[in-house]
Order: C-alpha cells, then structure tokens, then sequence
C-alpha cells in the first residue's frame, strides 16, 4: 500500500481494553496509522493509547461520537491521508477484514464501504430489540435512497478522499452512522456495503439503554427525513468548498 492510510478509533472510557484493540489493529494493518481520538473520558484511555503506541487526540470535553469521528476526518484530511477508516473502540470490528473493506474501495471507486454483519450473517448479529430498530432503519433508508441498505447503523467503515473532505468539514452529531448515508447521498456520492463478521465488545456498555430505545428511533426517523430535506441539486465537489 503506497498511499497514506488512517484508521481512526473513537473511545471513551475504553481504557481496559484499548491496548488490545490497537494491537489487533496493528497486526492486521500494519502499513496504516492508527489514530484514537479520546472524547473526553473519565479513565486513562488516552494514556494507555498512547503507552501503546498509538497517535491520540485528548478531547477536553466528551463531543459524543460524531464530534470525535469527525476529529479523526479532520486529523485525516490535514495529515493528507487518502483513505480514513472508522473502528470501535471496544473491539467488536475485527481488524482482518479491514483489507476486504478497502479492496472494495479500491475496486469500486464508490467513495465509502460498509462493513455489514447481516449480508451473510455471520459472527455477533445484535440483540432482537437492537435488531428490529436496525431493520426499520434499513427499510427506512432503502426507501429514500432507492438502494438497498442492509446495516446502516455500523460503524465499521473505510472512506475516499472524497468522504474525507465532506466529513471532515460536515459531519452528522447526534446519530453519525445513519445520517451520513443520507449525507453522502445527498452530495451525490455513493457507497457500498461488504459482509464481514462483528465480534461481541471487549468492555463497556451501549449508551442506547433499553428504556430509552424507543425515544431513540424516533429522533433518528426524524434526524434522517430532516437531512434528506438537504439533498443538493448538484454533486458535490470539494474542490469548491473552504
């Protein structure tokens, strides 16, 4: 791989288990950078990030996961890397993946892929509550995009330059992972989705609690249809954007 790479690992308070997360990474992707941003946490997950090698970006206040991912596309974007890459921090992407990931990247030209667990299946499928939101997410989108959409709430993701640039300067806050698909689409760039195969977390807990599910779909049925009122007339180019 000749061109610059960034896998970017959003934590907070992952310090337990962030060590064997970037050592995973590094020994899968041993020709990219690994970049954690950490957002704000309570523990020493950015020193322990950083005993392990890693490049961090302590946060000084938790943004939540859409201001932390968009720290690592600005990070991306500034250091002049051409493909950036999302990972969790709890470890439940499997780094081994990564290369089908980009290969289809590469392959496509489409400007993101998706790492899907439910194309084949395999591995760690989410609880049955978790899972009835995803497919009204999945039915939700498939209907305004006109494409099929299998697993729009991963975040196990790798971007082109042009995703970069367009995150890097707009990124969604509140729900990341299934406003930006909308986002992309609006600007007129295209992803694609491959399947791999998803791992329980290593630590920590979900911050979507069980009570609170409901309130939670609501708000992002609503985030979506919100975005997509943004759709933009012509592609977007970010050569013309500041």
């Amino acid at each position: 791989m000749n061109q610059k790479v960034l896998i970017i690992i959003p934590a907070y308070n992952e310090a337990e288990g962030i060590r064997r997360v970037i050592a995973d990474v590094r020994h899968h992707i041993p020709y990219a950078d690994i970049l954690v941003v950490n957002d704000g946490s309570n523990d020493l997950t950015g020193d322990e990030a950083a005993k392990e090698g890693a490049l961090v970006v302590n946060l000084s206040c938790n943004l939540g996961i859409g201001g932390a991912v968009q720290t690592g596309y600005k990070y991306a974007q500034r250091h002049g890397y051409h493909y950036a890459a999302q990972l969790d921090g709890d470890g439940q992407h499997n780094p081994r993946d990564f290369d089908k990931l980009l290969d289809e990247l590469l392959r496509s030209r489409t400007d993101m892929v998706i790492g899907s667990r439910f194309m084949e299946k395999q591995g760690f499928q989410s609880t049955f509550a978790r899972r009835i939101g995803i497919d009204l997410l999945s039915g939700l989108l498939t209907l305004l995009l006109r494409r099929k959409v299998t697993d729009p709430t991963s975040g196990y993701r790798v971007c082109g330059p042009r995703a970069i640039a367009l995150f890097a300067q707009e990124y969604p806050a509140d729900y990341p992972e299934v406003e930006a698909l909308v986002q992309l689409d609006n600007c007129g760039c295209t992803f694609h989705e491959v399947p791999v195969v998803m791992r329980q977390r290593l630590t920590g807990s979900s911050s979507i609690r069980a009570l609170g599910s409901v309130y939670y779909m609501v708000k992002v049925i609503l985030s979506v249809l919100i975005t997509r009122t943004k759709k933009k007339e012509k592609k977007w180019d970010p050569s013309y954007e500041n």
